[in-house]
């Protein structure tokens, strides 16, 4: 299984450096199947599209389509960043029962809630998310904490 976690992990930092080679905000997602197919992919776009909603997590959930609920609830979220609170909402909502992160150092989202409500979390603290996540945050301030909702 770490090795499935391995390759999800690697999938969301492709699109995070997407994210970030586009301007944005270097936060990736994708949504992987029970038989661990990739159903969705995505990055953050709030900058690229001016969206105050297009977190990494919601846009791999939009590019996955409409699924059954029985996908959801056997499937898992990769994303390169601890999820926040409107993430963490979409993930309970579709019952997503795992959720593998790649770094929370550098934002500690809703993951006590995850795990209050029996979602399974799994923090793989990986140097490359904190990295280029790090890097964002001091090239970009002001952009960084209004993804987060802080004052500038």
């Amino acid at each position: 299984m770490a090795h499935t976690h391995e390759s999800g992990i690697m999938a969301a930092r492709l699109e995070a450096s997407k994210g970030y080679e586009e301007g944005g905000i270097p936060i990736g997602s994708v949504l992987v199947d029970r038989n661990g197919e990739i159903l969705g992919r995505g990055h953050n776009e709030r900058i690229q599209r001016s969206s105050p909603t297009l977190h990494a997590e919601i846009a791999a959930l939009e590019n996955a389509g409409r699924q059954k609920a029985e996908v959801y609830r056997h499937s898992v979220l990769y994303t390169t960043l601890s999820p926040c609170s409107m993430c963490t909402g979409a993930i309970l909502l579709y019952k997503i029962p795992c959720v593998v992160i790649g770094e929370n150092t550098n934002f500690k989202g809703d993951e006590d809630l995850l795990r209050a409500r029996g979602v399974e979390v799994i923090i793989m603290d990986d140097q490359e998310c904190k990295e280029l996540m790090k890097r964002f945050i001091c090239e970009h301030p002001e952009e960084w904490n209004e993804d987060i909702g802080e004052p500038a």
